[in-house]
């Protein structure tokens, strides 16, 4: 594998207002319109020369909006998707007991998992365009496939989720016993906001 970029879209109405979006199509907020805005900037001259898409609004709005400023297409992939949280889909993220339960009418994490997995290593074994440099593959998605991601490379499971378009790289070991890493992608400008409730 090589490296790769993953960015969560930008702070949605689901996030605002603390809620589980789950399979809902919920659309950004100004706020996650700006923060795409800024993650394009932080994200200007990383290399990209691909990027994969989950097909929800949230998702797409904000891959488009960093596909625009690079002038770049967009692709979907509808694996991407968040995990389906059924009937607790709408409810105060608070509420909720355990991210491990199985929703009534949704995905277990274990579905999840594997059916986000399925789609992730194609996407990453193609990875960018012939001669592309470093990185040069982002993935726009939501915090479930993070979570995915770093607990497939033996990155560990993080609770916690990842911010609202904070873009990530991800490199792979350089060395037989070493392990994947993976970090905000740092430039002078400030981070971009993010909401304290990750879904």
């Amino acid at each position: 594998m090589t490296p790769f970029l993953f960015l969560r879209h930008g702070q949605s109405t689901a996030n605002r207002d603390r809620v589980i979006a789950g399979s809902t199509d919920a659309a950004l907020t100004e706020l996650g319109e700006a923060q795409a805005r800024e993650a394009a900037i932080a994200l200007a001259g990383s290399g990209i020369r691909r990027i994969v898409a989950s097909p929800q609004r949230r998702a797409l709005r904000t891959a488009e909006i960093v596909a625009g400023a690079l002038g770049l297409p967009v692709e979907t992939d509808t694996g991407l998707a968040e995990r389906h949280w059924g009937e607790w889909e709408g409810r105060l993220v608070a509420d909720r007991p355990d991210y491990f339960m199985v929703p009534e009418g949704g995905e277990s994490w274990e579905a999840f998992r594997d059916r986000a997995l399925a789609v992730c290593r194609p996407i990453l074994a193609a990875g960018p365009a012939p001669l592309a440099g470093p990185a040069a593959l982002l993935i726009v998605a939501h915090a479930g496939i993070m979570r995915v991601l770093r607990d497939r490379l033996g990155l560990g499971f993080e609770t916690k989720g990842v911010g609202n378009a904070l873009p990530m790289r991800f490199t792979p070991p350089s060395a037989a016993g070493l392990s994947w890493q993976v970090e905000p992608v740092m430039k002078l400008q400030p981070e971009p906001a993010s909401t304290p409730a990750i879904v």
